[in-house]
């Protein structure tokens, strides 16, 4: 029984690698002049038929139209397991698409205590699902692989992806990124399961986001911001379900304001500022990072906290009144913060806002799809924020000196993150698709 189970999954993989033989671009060029060899009348229209297929494969391989679809490849006929959840996050930039997930998978844990949830994912920081006893499963980003070329890392994705599908059978499968890799959606095509995009932001006309991607799931959740989203879309057929922004701690998991300080070493009676702007070296006596700090330290009972992104370097800063802090999710200790300088990103944003923290936002104006101009102003509107677009020293002390003038002007928000709504949603779902597979069964 266990020869037959292994050659079986032998066989798949080797159907798999030959799809991926049967598809590439050299294979079918390579078929397509053997074919005007056999065939000399082919041969003839060689001038005409062999740049309209270099054409098509150039549109294939920047996502405008689909590649072709090689039937050969088996639906799978392995029963689901309704009563488990596999989560497969990227790795952007920052925490993003890791912390939508693992807060969605801390909500449905509490709202399902049976729940089996797995992640799998680029993202390096596993050990950050430890304390919720969440299994991972891991391949590391193409750039970590010393000269490996994006259709081996795909091959690699799709191989790791499929024997963790394989052995866990999720009845659903969640996936949070912007761009859909083509060794996920080759994994996932032929699964009898949910399968849901997690996405922030519209699908515009304009991105280069492959035409045949959203048609893999069957569900797209898009968290709102806190400004309208662009009508200007692809036209889709896949359900839309819009949701509020995902963040990860309510406000009753947070520190107390004197538990955050002594954790943090902080003395109780000073105005503290929390920094994370990502971008900039503290050393750097030019930047702006550097710049802001030595503008509030100007105040003799401000002390500053900078947020260390854990996946970048450690920072080395030789400043009175300086602290650094290097864990997760930071916004656990927001109680001991009486103001905040951010970037204008998606995550930074609705973590303040949805805390109330009075903000000095510093929006990236060169992010392309990312809005956090516009997004930031809303703050402004609301009264708990300050937004500044040109920025150098004397632009940086001027919006310290207003946002230190906000301390104590601004009371803590009581609000929940709204997640109810959606958890209940994706549970009925799974019910729904067990009740089916009960009734196909009778």
């Amino acid at each position: 029984m266990v020869v037959k189970a292994t050659a079986g999954k032998r066989n798949k993989r080797l159907k798999r690698e030959l799809y991926r033989l049967q598809a590439s671009p050299s294979y079918r060029l390579g078929t397509h002049l053997t074919n005007a060899i056999k065939k000399p009348w082919m041969a003839i229209l060689l001038p005409i038929t062999l740049p309209l297929l270099m054409f098509r494969i150039g549109l294939e391989l920047i996502g405008k139209i689909a590649p072709p679809k090689i039937d050969f490849l088996p639906i799978s006929k392995d029963k689901v397991d309704n009563n488990t959840i596999m989560m497969f996050p990227t790795n952007g930039v920052g925490f993003g698409h890791f912390t939508r997930l693992l807060a969605l998978a801390r909500r449905y844990k509490t709202f399902n205590p049976d729940i089996n949830i797995i992640f799998f994912t680029t993202m390096p920081t596993l050990h950050l699902l430890i304390p919720y006893e969440f299994p991972a499963h891991h391949v590391s980003g193409r750039k970590k692989f010393k000269n490996m070329n994006s259709n081996s890392w795909n091959s690699l994705i799709e191989e790791e992806l499929t024997l963790a599908l394989d052995f866990h059978n999720p009845g659903m499968f969640i996936f949070d990124g912007a761009f859909p890799y083509r060794g996920m959606l080759r994994a996932i095509q032929s699964r009898k399961m949910q399968k849901t995009w997690v996405r922030r932001g519209t699908f515009k006309k304009s991105s280069s986001i492959p035409v045949d991607s959203i048609e893999h799931f069957d569900l797209i959740i898009r968290p709102e911001d806190s400004v309208p989203l662009s009508n200007d879309e692809i036209n889709h057929d896949v359900e839309l379900m819009k949701c509020s922004p995902i963040v990860m701690l309510e406000q009753d998991e947070m520190y107390s304001r004197d538990d955050a300080r002594r954790r943090l070493m902080l003395p109780q009676n000073a105005r503290v500022v929390y920094v994370q702007l990502g971008a900039g070296e503290i050393n750097d006596i030019n930047s702006e990072v550097r710049i802001t700090v030595e503008s509030l330290i100007k105040y003799q009972d401000v002390h500053v906290v900078i947020g260390e992104s854990m996946i970048g370097d450690r920072l080395n800063i030789l400043l009175d009144r300086v602290h650094i802090i290097r864990d997760y999710p930071n916004s656990m200790y927001f109680r001991a913060f009486d103001a905040s300088v951010q970037a204008g990103g998606y995550n930074s944003y609705h973590e303040v806002s949805n805390f109330g923290l009075p903000t000095l936002f510093f929006p990236n104006m060169s992010t392309g799809m990312d809005d956090q101009h516009a997004r930031c102003n809303v703050s402004v509107q609301e009264g708990w924020g300050l937004v500044l677009i040109n920025r150098n020293k004397k632009t940086i002390d001027n919006s310290v000196n207003e946002l230190i003038n906000k301390i104590g002007l601004i009371y803590e928000k009581k609000q929940t993150t709204k997640m109810d709504k959606l958890i209940i949603d994706l549970s009925e779902r799974l019910s729904k698709q067990s009740q089916d597979k009960n009734e196909e069964e009778e």
